[in-house]
């Protein structure tokens, strides 16, 4: 596992990388631990949970 933060890339650091990618399953495990889904949450490498973020169903725009 890398020092890389998934959360704060900076100017001075590399940004983190996809090692392992399973889109059949919804989700991508980066450098340094984390596991992000299709969803936009995350499972962090020391066990917390980052909530998916998503749109109110009133912000949506629908197709003609």
């Amino acid at each position: 596992m890398c020092s890389h933060r998934s959360s704060c890339p900076g100017p001075d650091t590399l940004p983190v990388h996809v090692v392992a990618a399973h889109p059949e399953q919804g989700w991508k495990l980066l450098c340094d631990g984390t596991i992000v889904f299709d969803d936009t949450g995350e499972l962090l490498p020391d066990g917390r949970a980052v909530d998916p973020c998503r749109v109110p169903a009133g912000r949506l725009t629908m197709a003609a």
